[in-house]
């Protein structure tokens, strides 16, 4: 009888211990946390503006717009005429200017006026060309925005898995320490591999701590490139709010962004969109907008080229000045007048070849805008059937295997505790629990980030990829 009340009270001290352990463990969690407010916090949000504010490319893109401008508004000038002034004809036998009638003094001036319509054809062609500049920056943004938002995602698995296991770390320590008072008393079940595995399990979180930290490390480091404003003196978006904040030292938020999906009717279904139906809606991307601008020029290019059939014209003007003969008679100036043109006879080398070469070049120009929208709807159709397998993980998760992983795990704890179970048991559905949650947490990390590589393709404004869903909405 002494034996059963002693063995009782033992199983009651372990559960006693390991409930302490659970609490601490909250605790420790909850210390770590507070702990973070250290740097700034940065939400994915904050993170996102920071990275466009602060994007060298874009600033550069914009003076390459302006390049293009000034140059359209030169193209669609004149060439600058050419004067001339010269001696003509004066006698070398006495370099006498007013010894021969011949002897002028000559100013001319010419002015060239290029192939038919070539100036307003090679004005309206950059001008094209400069409005495809707005449609890279916004794809560039957009870009931006996913880039980010994944490196902040990646961080963000990774803090919290640390934090999941630094959470756990005190419930399998504690779980140690009962094992070695069970194995020092007379009374437990407790055997030496026993211990060995509780000390072998905790080297496993510790070594998985050292991995998941070098992981967060990498992450930050990336997402630190992004965030750096020490190019903002000499680029900036002309935008105050680029150092309103420093990012120098920061962390990140703890809560996960809830990313409302763009044309969510459109993925929602397991169905394949049909590729028209797809093309509706690529065919306003602003990459896409980008190429058809591209082809727009390529066409001019086709018209600048036929302009070569015709010829140039040049129109020179001259003015000859003599002075009075030896006797003192006055002789008349002279005033001459010209109109000179080339003639494209032998076009087949030539002028064929170049309107033959600016066609191929459209042409050319048109498989990339079809590569880039085939790539596009494979891409969707990719991220789309990934969402909807995470869906159902996520249900799974959720309805199903978080609870029956909690419920093993208190199963085998007090089947061990009345002495009718396996430590290594416990230890094992410890950790499968464990496991259970990160796993959980990796999708829904991996959902937010297949909406925002959805919403990319949907996105009329760069912000919107990441703009949280409204309280009341469905996120499934």
């Amino acid at each position: 009888m002494l034996n059963k009340a002693r063995q009782f009270n033992f199983r009651r001290s372990v559960q006693g211990l390991l409930l302490l352990g659970a609490l601490s463990g909250g605790a420790i969690s909850l210390a770590a946390a507070e702990n973070l407010s250290g740097g700034n916090r940065l939400s994915l949000a904050s993170a996102v503006k920071a990275a466009q504010l602060n994007d060298p490319w874009l600033v550069g893109n914009k003076h390459s717009q302006s390049a293009v401008e000034s140059m359209s508004i030169a193209a669609g000038t004149l060439p600058d005429p050419k004067m001339s002034v010269g001696l003509a004809n004066l006698p070398t036998d006495g370099f006498d200017f007013g010894q021969e009638g011949m002897t002028q003094f000559k100013v001319g001036a010419s002015q060239m006026f290029p192939r038919g319509d070539s100036l307003a054809i090679r004005q309206k062609q950059l001008q094209v060309v400069a409005s495809r500049f707005p449609f890279q920056r916004e794809d560039r943004k957009a870009k931006v925005v996913v880039n980010v938002s994944q490196l902040w995602l990646d961080a963000f698995l990774a803090q919290e898995s640390i934090a999941l296991i630094e959470k756990d770390r005190p419930l399998f320590e504690q779980l140690a320490d009962v094992a070695e008072a069970s194995y020092a008393s007379t009374i437990g079940r407790t055997r030496q591999q026993d211990i060995v595995r509780a000390q072998l399990e905790l080297t496993r979180l510790d070594d998985r701590l050292t991995v998941l930290k070098q992981q967060q490390e990498m992450a930050v480091e990336k997402l630190s490139e992004w965030l750096s404003d020490y190019f903002l003196n000499q680029f900036t978006q002309g935008n105050s709010e680029s150092a309103a904040s420093d990012w120098s030292r920061f962390v990140l938020d703890r809560s996960l962004p809830d990313i409302a999906a763009l044309n969510r009717p459109l993925f929602s279904t397991m169905s394949q969109a049909g590729p028209q139906q797809l093309y509706r809606y690529f065919s306003q991307h602003p990459s896409v907008v980008n190429l058809e601008q591209k082809i727009e020029a390529s066409k001019t290019g086709i018209d600048l080229a036929k302009q070569k059939y015709k010829p140039e014209w040049g129109v020179n003007a001259g003015y000859g000045y003599r002075d009075n003969d030896p006797l003192g008679n006055d002789r008349s100036d002279l005033f001459s007048l010209g109109v000179s043109f080339d003639l494209p006879l032998f076009t087949s080398n030539r002028q064929d070849k170049e309107v033959a070469s600016a066609v191929s070049q459209t042409e050319a120009v048109k498989t990339e805008k079809w590569l880039l929208v085939r790539k596009m709807i494979a891409d969707f159709e990719k991220s789309k059937a990934q969402l909807s397998r995470l869906n159902e993980r996520q249900k799974i998760y959720q309805n199903k295997l978080l609870p029956e992983m909690s419920e093993q795990a208190e199963a085998s704890l007090n089947a061990y505790t009345n002495d009718d179970g396996d430590f290594a048991e416990v230890v094992r559905a410890r950790i499968d629990e464990l496991n259970a949650s990160i796993d959980s947490l990796a999708i829904d990390v991996a959902r937010q980030k297949s909406i925002i590589q959805l919403n990319y393709y949907f996105m009329k404004d760069a912000d919107d990829i990441v703009k949280s869903r409204r309280p009341s909405g469905d996120s499934k």
